[in-house]
């Protein structure tokens, strides 16, 4: 018998008790049923950004995340109806046609699983920046970024409180950025590498993988920790 402090729903078909306050995507992880999700990250606050992980509940107007959705008692939730598939391959679609996916397996193979056309959208603007190269540390490739937000916020309150990071622009040219833009050693950073460990897809890297996957010699590798220069990508002209 559940307690006065556990609420019941049904998901997918399947009788949940919870804990009051617990999330949508936390009882379906207790059933065993596996939602997808981008920004969220078990490090990090869920904020329900990229709606990647959005489930039916009652049939409502609106799809839910399931990362912030709270359960509601005696609810049924669906995580992969006609509605829900849709969504998430939509926002799939809009994701590959303007943003580097090459160095996100676990977002390819989403794409893979919704049937994801990758020429959906073939004039979409793409989110083409030169490739970031200011620590010894590691490089920061925002065209391949999906704005999760996980590194800002592990930068800040989820974890390092130096807040060297920061969102800048608006609308599609939102970007992840330092204050003033200035480098990373001017920043608070105290590369600690959290950043790049929550991050989902190639947007931040350690110099070591990046000289690698450049085909470079473990001296050149030596060389480039030990200096900072800003690269240009393959995209600029």
């Amino acid at each position: 018998m559940p307690n006065k402090n556990s609420i019941t729903l049904t998901i997918d078909g399947q009788e949940v008790t919870v804990p009051e306050g617990a999330t949508i995507l936390e009882a379906a992880k207790q059933a065993g049923i596996d939602i997808p999700v981008i920004c969220y990250h078990e490090a990090t606050t869920a904020n329900g950004l990229c709606r990647i992980c959005v489930t039916d509940v009652n049939g409502g107007r609106l799809l839910q995340p399931a990362c912030v959705a709270q359960c509601q008692a005696d609810s049924s939730v669906e995580t992969r109806n006609e509605r829900v598939e849709r969504s998430r391959k939509t926002i799939l679609e809009m994701l590959n046609a303007s943003v580097d996916l090459s160095e996100a397996p676990e977002i390819q193979e989403m794409m893979s699983n919704y049937q994801a056309d990758s020429e959906r959208f073939p004039d979409a603007k793409s989110r083409d920046h030169a490739i970031i190269d200011d620590n010894p540390f590691y490089i920061r490739d925002y065209s391949q970024c999906v704005l999760c937000w996980r590194c800002v916020q592990v930068c800040a309150e989820d974890a390092q409180y130096t807040f060297a990071l920061t969102l800048g622009e608006r609308g599609h040219d939102t970007e992840v950025a330092t204050s003033f833009d200035i480098s990373m050693t001017e920043s608070p950073c105290v590369f600690c590498g959290q950043c790049v460990g929550v991050c989902p897809t190639g947007a931040l890297k350690s110099k070591v993988e990046f000289g690698m996957q450049q085909g470079l010699s473990a001296d050149e590798i030596r060389q480039s920790t030990r200096k900072s220069r800003k690269r240009k990508s393959l995209n600029d002209k």
